[in-house]
């Protein structure tokens, strides 16, 4: 089945066929003024999925992802805090990535600042004087909407019946109202630099066309962001960029909806807006995940703690069989199929195939099911559902008398591997950090608790589980059999 994806400019399912051997992707970051709420958290893992799906499809991929570190709103607020506009902006890029490393977010292969890219703005801008398409007015400089008459066409909106865009204050001065301004002189206090046309700064809609193409070329595969952002950011970016090269700009238009908070939108406005830094303050990063990646990336989320909850359940479930897996690995020195990497995520090897395997066709199965949902226009709960099918197909065999430890563990690498393409790395809990003369002591003391519940002695596994506590072992009795967690802080 080929990779379709759905075009906001066609609004259809296209199947994906890059311009070249790389596919080349921009996605629109965020104006660094305030934290990143929950908004920016799901447009952050809409695209690092879809950058993790063309990458396990075999593609080269290259992926831009700026920020807008000159705004009229981080002007307001660096004023409001006293401190300049590039303090105020550096700030919150560092918040930004740290907020979305907690989440797994890979970062950009380019991380763009707009003021880093003042020239190729400029020069961007004197293109579009000479061939006709802006003008300047004391040392402002607008697009001429008028000059290009498909404008409107990625939104859906009629020209006639459009205002003037987003950001911009209605001048008197400009030939149309629905004129956008490229380039605006300065005012006293602001942060300004030199051009051809006094001094200044950039408008919002220039800055992205112009670092694109600096990283992608004139043309170039996939540019996406929140639904906010088709009109009219997006909208300007085509008229301005197709009008200066005279080729088409983008091949694929992608979105994500929006996070609601009840009925309303989250808004900066309204005060409904959760930060990233709440939310992994309040729940695993990677419940996180599950429940924004729960929902297909164009429809609408309806924010819900409870959901919060029940995805942080079903998220120890999946751990549970990995935890499970390298326990035991690490125990019977067959460590090839589950490893911890320094980082504390997880590496697999997936080549390790026993053709007497039990489970190898209902994982084959199981996978193009996968494979068949995320390129379905990347439909992430489709895919979900898929690996809670294949954890209840671990846990069924692992119950049964045909399991097979080896068996098993080739099922449970294929779960991290499909999890790992969601950005689930599945971590194991602390207990692989323990020491290895100690764990020995704790895995022969839980198997004795094992079998002290076995044969229903549960005076015997008490003492034992106290015993387990004072060295610091809390121990889980699961589906999957008995998890330990070593926190050496208690000891």
């Amino acid at each position: 089945m080929a990779l379709r994806l759905y075009n906001t400019l066609t609004r259809t399912k296209e199947v994906f066929t890059p311009l070249t051997g790389e596919v080349r992707m921009y996605v629109c970051g965020v104006t660094v003024y305030d934290l990143a709420h929950v908004g920016h958290a799901r447009s952050a893992l809409v695209f690092d999925v879809i950058r993790r799906w063309l990458m396990y499809s075999g593609y080269r991929v290259k992926f831009v992802k700026n920020f807008t570190d000159v705004d009229d709103k981080i002007i307001k607020r660096a004023q409001e805090e006293g401190v300049s506009p590039a303090e105020l902006a550096e700030r919150h890029i560092e918040e930004y990535q740290r907020d979305t490393k907690a989440l797994g977010v890979l970062p950009a292969d380019v991380e763009p600042k707009a003021t880093d890219h003042i020239s190729q703005m400029i020069a961007l801008i004197k293109r579009l004087i000479a061939a006709g398409f802006a003008y300047e007015i004391d040392g402002d400089v607008y697009f001429e909407v008028r000059r290009f008459p498909r404008y409107g066409r990625l939104s859906g909106k009629n020209l006639d019946e459009l205002l003037a865009g987003a950001r911009v204050e209605v001048d008197e001065r400009k030939r149309d109202p629905r004129d956008f301004a490229l380039w605006k002189s300065a005012k006293p206090g602001e942060p300004s630099w030199e051009s051809p046309w006094g001094p200044g700064r950039p408008g919002w809609h220039i800055e992205c066309s112009a670092m694109s193409m600096e990283y992608l070329g004139e043309s170039f595969d996939i540019h996406g962001g929140g639904e906010d952002l088709i009109f009219p950011h997006h909208e300007c970016e085509i008229a301005q960029s197709e009008t200066a090269t005279g080729k088409p700009f983008v091949r694929y238009w992608m979105h994500n909806a929006f996070v609601n908070m009840g009925a309303e939108k989250m808004s900066k406005s309204l005060g409904n807006i959760l930060t990233i830094k709440k939310l992994v303050n309040r729940h695993h990063p990677e419940a996180v995940r599950l429940y924004l990646l729960g929902t297909h990336y164009r429809h609408p989320l309806e924010f819900s703690e409870e959901r919060l909850h029940d995805e942080a359940q079903a998220l120890k479930g999946l751990r549970a069989l990995v935890e499970w897996v390298v326990d035991r690995d690490r125990e019977y020195g067959h460590s090839d199929l589950l490893e911890l990497r320094p980082d504390g995520g997880l590496s697999s090897t997936f080549d390790v195939l026993s053709e007497n395997d039990p489970l190898r066709q209902e994982k084959a199965d199981l996978q193009t099911r996968f494979e068949q949902a995320m390129d379905d226009d990347f439909n992430t709960p489709a895919a979900l559902g898929v690996l809670f099918d294949l954890k209840r197909e671990l846990q069924r065999y692992n119950h049964s008398e045909m399991r097979n430890a080896r068996h098993f563990a080739l099922g449970v690498a294929k779960l991290v591997q499909l999890s790992q393409v969601l950005g689930l790395e599945l971590r194991p809990m602390a207990s692989l950090a323990v020491p290895s003369h100690l764990g020995r002591q704790i895995r022969m003391l839980v198997e004795q608790r094992d079998a002290a519940r076995s044969r229903k002695d549960w005076k015997e596994a008490d003492r034992l589980r106290e015993e387990l506590r004072t060295m610091g072992v809390t121990v889980e009795d699961t589906p999957a059999g008995s998890r330990w967690r070593w926190e050496p802080a208690r000891q």
